[in-house]
């Protein structure tokens, strides 16, 4: 007893040492519908590694994109800005990566960060200690990988191989002294949709139902709705259909391609399908080959989240899943997103924070991805920048849905002329009701989503809604004077897009 006195008097004396930050993990995707989800309510799949993330953490319900497009939503992840203010108002230009972003914030509070993955952004990553990215979109297999010192092409499926490359670098390439932040972001499930070999006999026999709107003729909205280059009928191509196979396939990838579509093909080709048939076969194929990418995703996830559990980091690491926009999944006939209407403004949101968020909630707190970067500086501790327009979302994890965080919300679309022909707009959305202005062409759309969820009947005009139309303006005039938004004054040409394709890649008859 006499010698362990004096230890116990030394250990009575000591303090616990201050727990660390939260690691933070950002698993992101490419055009991911919240409906290809189960825990958001998928009758087409099942998630199950997602849906331990929302099982063991809170699903958000109503996460909207500033503009939904794949590299100005990253700008806006990045930046906690709008894209006016960070550059990056359209796919193309490469990002300015001397300003301020989350990451570079991270790395100053101690954080050891890494960019893995989908990066579209042109530019070198910057704010991160490591970098392994794709180069522009990525193909589905074989990539080339782009480091700091190299590009280097890998073998194999993209999917299964930036998890591989995480996991390397959780297990030997951080440091291992300071908390971690990974952007972990895979191009699936990406157009044009190569499921991966594990995956590509997945729904075979399975027959999709087309949406309700599939053949929507657009006549009660805008002209804008009936411009746009997106219908699953008319505009997918051969590639996209999996008519031709890819082209940088190895031999034994090929011939493992061939094995599934080659029979399919050939039956098509028997078959002579046309009108509602082929509609629905381009439907279902079109189906099958998303859900198949996602599939892939889901167990590459579930490698990630039993890493977590196996190195005893899950308890201390905040887990946020979602994609850079919502998409099309037949409804309207469409595929794609970049419009204002709910399937391509929402996205999938869910965040497991066990020390601070409680198990399987749903939030119907309006958010979006501006709030990513302050909400995870403030995870971390770190000050949260004055010119950052979002807001953390910390409040809204540890005290549930709040209707007041945001009484609405401001978006806006800039990429016309450009793929897929949308009109660009800007517009506001409340809980209720959403007002939409066609900037080109000084049209005008508004929709009730209580009454008219699908978004089919434009309200814009009606007596019935003046007093709401009104208040709507006003609220979209004082958001784009607090978010400081310029007039969009570069020319829009005259023309309307058109575009042709022969999409079975032989004479159909």
């Amino acid at each position: 007893m006499k010698r362990l006195l004096p230890l116990l008097l030394v250990l009575a004396g000591c303090q616990a040492a201050p727990k660390p930050p939260p690691n933070i993990l950002l698993i992101f995707t490419d055009d991911h519908a919240s409906s290809a989800i189960s825990a958001y309510g998928s009758t087409f799949n099942t998630t199950p590694n997602i849906d331990r993330i929302a099982a063991e953490g809170m699903l958000f319900e109503n996460c909207l994109v500033t503009n939904s497009i794949c590299a100005p939503s990253r700008a806006t992840i990045l930046t906690g800005k709008y894209n006016h203010l960070n550059g990056q108002i359209i796919n193309g230009p490469a990002f300015d990566g001397s300003q301020q972003t989350f990451p570079k914030l991270l790395q100053q509070a101690g954080y050891t960060t890494a960019m893995i993955g989908k990066w579209h952004l042109r530019s070198a990553p910057t704010g991160f200690d490591h970098y392994e990215v794709l180069v522009g979109q990525g193909p589905y297999y074989n990539p080339p990988i782009r480091t700091a010192t190299d590009t280097t092409i890998v073998e194999g499926y993209t999917t299964d191989i930036l998890t591989d490359m995480a996991l390397n670098w959780l297990d030997e390439g951080r440091d291992g002294e300071k908390p971690f932040m990974l952007m972990y972001q895979h191009k699936a499930p990406h157009r044009n949709w190569q499921p991966g070999p594990d995956h590509i006999d997945d729904f075979v026999d399975q027959e999709f139902d087309m949406p309700a709107t599939f053949y929507d003729d657009y006549a009660t909205r805008s002209s804008a709705a009936g411009q746009a280059v997106m219908r699953i009928d008319d505009h997918l191509n051969a590639n996209d259909l999996k008519i031709t196979p890819p082209r940088n396939l190895t031999e034994a990838q090929m011939e493992r391609w061939m094995e599934s579509y080659g029979p399919r093909n050939e039956e098509l080709r028997e078959s002579g399908l046309s009108g509602d048939d082929l509609d629905q076969w381009k439907y279902n194929r079109y189906m099958r080959d998303y859900l198949r990418s996602v599939q892939s995703v889901d167990d590459n996830i579930g490698r990630v989240l039993d890493y977590l559990d196996e190195t005893g980091l899950a308890e201390n690491t905040v887990v946020v899943y979602s994609s850079d926009q919502g998409w099309y999944l037949g409804e309207h006939g469409w595929y794609d997103k970049r419009w204002m209407y709910e399937p391509s403004l929402k996205t999938p949101f869910i965040v497991r924070w066990p020390e601070s968020v409680d198990a399987g909630v749903k939030n119907e707190t309006m958010v979006s991805n501006v709030d990513f970067a302050p909400t995870f500086l403030d995870i971390a501790g770190a000050a949260i920048p004055a010119d950052m327009q979002g807001k953390s979302l910390i409040p809204v994890l540890e005290g549930g849905t709040d209707l007041t965080f945001r009484d609405a919300f401001y978006y806006q679309y800039y990429e016309y002329p450009g793929a897929h022909c949308v009109r660009r707009h800007y517009g506001v959305r409340t809980d209720r009701y959403k007002l939409i202005y066609f900037y080109g062409i000084d049209e005008w759309e508004m929709f009730d989503l209580q009454e008219d969820p699908d978004e089919v009947r434009s309200v814009y005009g009606s007596a019935d809604y003046a007093d709401i139309e009104a208040g709507l303006k006003v609220r979209l005039t004082e958001l784009r004077e607090e978010y400081e938004v310029p007039e969009d004054t570069r020319p829009i040409p005259e023309e309307v897009c058109t575009y042709t394709v022969g999409w079975m890649g032989y004479d159909a008859g």
